[in-house]
């Protein structure tokens, strides 16, 4: 499923575009960009042999926000889906990632929770 179009182009997925816009190298972007699965962008977007934009850490939250917002908006099924939580609390369950998803204990900060907690308000309401 192709997340959408940003940055003037169409993203696979929002793995896809995550990690391309950690580099401002366009080449690399567009690697990661051509990548077939997710899997294999993130891979890329691990490397930490191109250097990472300086300001990736004040970023990085708005980049997933608007990769989440635009991947709900532009397809139907997972809106419908997204929507169809009400009130209930995301938690991103991912026992390796104390940042985007709950950690290993369920402490972690659950951003990507938040964020699609965020963008499911903004659809209720819209």
């Amino acid at each position: 499923m192709g997340t959408s179009a940003l940055e003037d182009r169409w993203w696979r997925t929002v793995e896809h575009y995550f990690q391309a816009m950690k580099f401002y190298d366009e080449d690399y972007r567009e690697r990661i960009r051509s990548c077939g699965k997710p899997k294999e962008a993130k891979a890329l977007g691990m490397t930490r042999k191109i250097p990472l934009r300086a300001d990736w850490e004040d970023v990085k939250n708005t980049i997933m926000l608007d990769a989440v917002r635009c991947k709900f908006m532009t397809h139907e099924v997972p809106r419908k889906l997204l929507i169809s939580t009400g009130t209930a609390h995301i938690a991103e369950n991912a026992p390796m990632d104390a940042y985007w998803g709950i950690g290993p204990d369920g402490a972690g900060l659950n951003r990507l929770g938040e964020i699609l907690m965020q963008v499911r308000d903004q659809l209720q309401t819209d």
